[in-house]
């Protein structure tokens, strides 16, 4: 089976979207399912407004149309609701093709962080843009429950995995930097709360990997803090793996998958009791959730370094993409690959 994932999300940026696509697709080829991508790589783009970091693709039907006829595919997933997204969905709904969706972002709460726009306004879009789909996939419970509370249905999990043999303790490497140290990484912008890390009184050094609109502000208004920008790869790994504790502020991801890098790293998480940390870590004993994020982050200190990297190892891709090649082959009409059984992790 050939499943064309759209997508509106993809490199340069760094987040969860790209990084989930990349390694489903890794991890689909052992049920003999074949992701090819379409992107904004695939068309002209220009800079999002007020986010110049994410390229919009100056997309047609006819760019669209031609794309996907070329890449022959059985079925269709679509991973973004932008300007590739809606017009991939007006092709298959065009053409009778079965797809699904799925719902990666919490656009009504980033919208109405940066703009006056009611969130029941852009809640109402999306449940229109997902309603079509034969399922919508999302990564948690919670997240299924939120959206069922907005009026949307058909919805399917479609969990996150970790790579552990990327992310790992044995990246360790000395930073130069004053210990303890407390680690960030995600995409810098209002809506994922950073200066709820930064403002806090904590010892020793707070180090922020990433980029984003909101970074020169933030480096200006806190000098104390050490902003490296993105990192990817051996790199990022190495930041994850050489810090004391991992610090994520967001009040809005519907997962953070930053997380399960950070205790596969060995590296302790602290975050706010909500639903992407709850359902992501919250089983985790290395991981501290408190609506005091301050002491979240200071009793992640004395957590196990062993039982965090325990924890990450049951979080496998494998498992994640049995969860989507169940979904868009449903909705192809094809027979669902027997799952695979895994090896214990070691």
């Amino acid at each position: 089976m050939h499943v064309l994932v759209a997508t509106d999300a993809w490199h340069p940026q760094v987040n969860g979207v790209v990084r989930s696509i990349e390694e489903t697709a890794r991890a689909a080829t052992a049920y003999g399912v074949r992701i090819s991508v379409l992107t904004p790589e695939n068309f002209r783009t220009v800079p999002m407004p007020f986010y110049k970091e994410i390229r919009l693709a100056l997309a047609g039907p006819r760019g669209v149309a031609r794309a996907i006829s070329d890449a022959k595919p059985d079925t269709v997933h679509i991973a973004t609701e932008g300007p590739i997204g809606w017009l991939v969905r007006r092709w298959c709904l065009a053409n009778g093709m079965a797809f699904t969706t799925s719902y990666h972002t919490k656009f009504p709460e980033y919208v109405a962080a940066r703009l006056p726009i009611p969130e029941s306004l852009v809640y109402a879009v999306m449940r229109r843009f997902h309603a079509a789909a034969a399922t919508t996939l999302v990564a948690t419970q919670t997240l299924r429950r939120e959206l069922e509370a907005h009026g949307f249905d058909n919805l399917g999990l479609w969990g996150r995995g970790v790579d552990t043999r990327l992310f790992h303790p044995q990246k360790r490497i000395d930073l130069g930097l004053t210990g303890p140290i407390f680690l960030h990484v995600g995409r810098l912008a209002v809506e994922k709360n950073v200066e709820a890390f930064l403002q806090l009184d904590l010892p020793g050094t707070k180090l922020v990997v990433g980029d984003g609109p909101a970074r020169a502000m933030l480096e200006a208004r806190y000098p104390q803090a050490v902003f490296v920008g993105a990192k990817r790869g051996e790199d990022l790994a190495s930041y994850y793996a050489s810090a004391d504790a991992f610090v994520f502020p967001s009040l809005t991801d519907t997962f953070g998958l930053v997380q399960l890098e950070a205790l596969a790293s060995g590296l302790p998480v602290a975050a706010f009791p909500v639903a992407g940390p709850i359902d992501a870590v919250g089983e985790c004993r290395a991981a501290v959730l408190r609506e005091d994020l301050r002491e979240a982050a200071l009793q992640a200190l004395d957590c196990s370094r062993d039982e965090a990297r325990a924890f990450a190892l049951t979080r496998s891709w494998d498992a994640c993409a049995f969860e989507f090649v169940a979904h868009v082959a449903r909705a192809a009409g094809v027979a669902v690959p027997d799952r695979i059984m895994e090896p214990a992790p070691a």
